[in-house]
């Protein structure tokens, strides 16, 4: 089993940042892919970037060159760095991992961007 615990959320002003951080514990070993998503309010959960081991990033177009996502590989940590978020960058923030070909989910972080 893998524990994942997101943090880092918040209330901030448009154009300010914030970096999320998701924790994972456990059964770590055989790590694949490590993902940050989110769900607007109303909305289907989306996704806003991808990490593969020795592979690609990948960005929702409508964060790119504003997000970036890192990892530190030694403290199994993920992190989403945000800069110049915008009111419609406010949902909850979820962090996934794909261990073993099974994914594991955070609990999510609530991002809240005020105009």
């Amino acid at each position: 089993q893998v524990q994942l615990m997101e943090s880092g959320g918040g209330l901030v002003q448009a154009g300010g940042s914030l970096r999320l951080s998701c924790a994972a514990s456990g059964s770590t070993f055989g790590i694949t892919a490590m993902g940050w998503y989110r769900q607007p309010p109303g909305k289907q959960r989306e996704l806003v970037a991808d990490m593969r081991l020795n592979g690609p990033i990948t960005y929702a177009d409508s964060v790119k060159g504003r997000f970036a996502i890192s990892r530190d590989g030694n403290a199994n940590i993920v992190y989403l760095q945000m800069n110049s978020l915008k009111p419609e960058d406010t949902a909850v923030y979820y962090c996934k991992q794909s261990v073993r070909s099974r994914d594991y989910w955070g609990q999510g972080t609530q991002v809240t961007v005020s105009s």
